[in-house]
């Protein structure tokens, strides 16, 4: 992206009033804008120019000032959406292959905590601050506009003016390929994972051998022969060994995985026609068995057949990436698979791995940035959620004794659909304050929490995001301290 900002308008700094986000000041293309926080916590933007037209896209007051003229605006999506015409760093786009790390905020208010974690490890890793699951968004009463105005507006505040991405995370429908890309989003997470069979990992040779036979391979535009035939006998040398393509594990794989590349396409194609500036990943991080370098081989060769242009690929790891807590697996045998899928990765693309469920992940960034030599993709998605309820139980420790309790009640309903070994019995049911403030340290409570953001914002949001509002210093700190973590593993390999 050529844009970049223009040296500030001295006189504009004038203007800045008590309640002014210093570091949101940018000046581009005749005007300055900033942010500014009234007493009672409410958000406004304001803007001065030479020009009035400079605001036509704006709704708000335009009002003479110092023989300029000044806008001020409330944060609405209109308006967001004008911010990113007039301010162009800000609106998303794709970022290729450079090191990445995609930030999932369930709330819309942790993206200047995470500017912060960017800026104090000064490595150049491109931001993906907009990103949220459908389903995610449906249990936080979200849209996609939402989720992609909230982060331009945190962006903004924040200060960043370098470019940024926007993810439209786990799609499985076509629909939801048509409401995130209307919203504006410029990263696309392809996520068939209910078309890939499980009993494929475990059948007889014999039953591979139908459920093969059984694939749509008109769909596929081959046929079986074919297939075979590209496969089988296929040896990839990489740096230390040699990925080697025999019948059994070439057919297991097109068992296991074809009916989810069909899947895939349709939305692929479904994204074609919108005629926008994209990119794609493919994931299937969230099946059952890990993904084995013949699988890797087959999947990505055969997307690339069918003409899917993908960026970044999300294999199954071994070992468990459960939400919000430390890997659980051998650390060993984890740093041979990224290995193995890196190499892969470069022979057969370059792509980017991305390592979903990375959240507190901390061993891993080391393995994984190495591996990847810095063409790699992190995301994370409830932890800063998790970290955001430190600042409830730091501030209103009663609330949370009520949020814990509801996140217990709820446990059963709120755990489907992810990957967890907490035990709801370990929690005590009426913490002291000390054992409040230590919640999110303990991996049973920080998963029951961690899964219970749907039914929790549901019944105390309003009171929570008072608190997060009269704390927002406290927010924003929590959570750049827990990214820099998170980064800093990657800085020496950013590129």
């Amino acid at each position: 992206m050529s844009a970049r900002p223009d040296p500030l308008d001295p006189s504009a700094a004038t203007q800045l009033g008590d309640g002014a986000y210093p570091e949101s000041q940018v000046s581009y293309a005749g005007a300055t804008y900033w942010l500014e926080r009234s007493a009672d916590g409410a958000k406004r933007l304001v803007a001065v120019a030479n020009d009035q037209s400079v605001f036509d896209r704006f709704a708000g007051t335009v009002e003479p000032s110092g023989g300029k003229v000044r806008l001020l605006a409330e944060t609405t999506s209109q308006n967001a959406q004008a911010l990113r015409s007039a301010l162009p760093w800000l609106n998303p786009s794709p970022l290729g292959l450079r090191t990445s790390a995609g930030f999932g905020d369930r709330l819309g208010l942790a993206t200047p905590g995470h500017v912060r974690a960017l800026n104090t490890v000064g490595a150049p890793i491109r931001p993906v601050f907009a990103q949220q699951s459908i389903r995610e968004m449906g249990r936080c009463h979200r849209t996609p506009r939402n989720v992609l105005d909230d982060a331009t507006w945190g962006a903004f505040q924040a200060g960043w003016t370098k470019p940024v991405g926007a993810d439209a995370d786990h799609l499985e429908q076509l629909e939801d390929i048509d409401n995130t890309a209307t919203a504006g989003f410029a990263f696309f997470t392809l996520d068939p994972k209910a078309q890939v069979d499980p009993e494929a990992e475990n059948a007889d040779p014999a039953a591979v051998k139908a459920k093969v036979e059984q694939l749509d391979w008109p769909g596929l535009e081959s046929d079986l022969p074919t297939f075979t035939k590209k496969y089988v006998g296929q040896r990839i040398d990489l740096d230390h060994q040699a990925v080697e393509l025999d019948e059994a594990s070439v057919l297991r794989a097109m068992a296991k995985y074809g009916p989810s590349l069909s899947h895939a396409m349709a939305m692929y194609r479904r994204l074609q026609e919108k005629g926008t500036g994209y990119e794609v990943e493919f994931a299937v991080d969230e099946t059952d068995y890990p993904t084995k370098p013949a699988e890797h081989v087959v999947v990505v060769s055969e997307l690339k057949r069918l003409g899917m242009d993908f960026i970044s690929f999300a294999p199954r790891f071994v070992g468990r990436f459960e939400k919000g807590v430390e890997y659980i697996g051998d650390l060993d045998e984890l740093k041979r698979d990224f290995e193995i899928h890196a190499q892969l990765a470069r022979a057969l693309g370059p792509y980017k791995l991305s390592l979903h469920s990375g959240s507190d992940k901390y061993a891993t960034y080391p393995l994984i940035a190495e591996a990847t030599q810095g063409v790699v993709h992190l995301k994370t998605a409830g932890t800063s959620w998790a970290e955001a309820l430190r600042v409830i139980a730091h501030n209103d420790p009663d609330l949370m004794r009520r949020i814990l309790a509801l996140a217990l009640d709820s446990f059963e309903a709120n755990r489907k659909s992810y990957h967890l070994s907490c035990d709801p019995t370990k929690i005590p049911t009426d913490p002291t304050d000390d054992q409040v403030a230590r919640l999110m340290d303990v991996v049973d409570s920080r998963q029951v929490l961690h899964v219970g953001y749907g039914a929790i914002l549901e019944e105390f949001g309003s009171r929570m995001y008072r608190v997060w509002n009269d704390n927002e210093e406290e927010h924003y700190r929590i959570i750049a301290d827990h990214f820099v973590k998170h980064l800093q593993p990657f800085a020496a390999y950013a590129r």
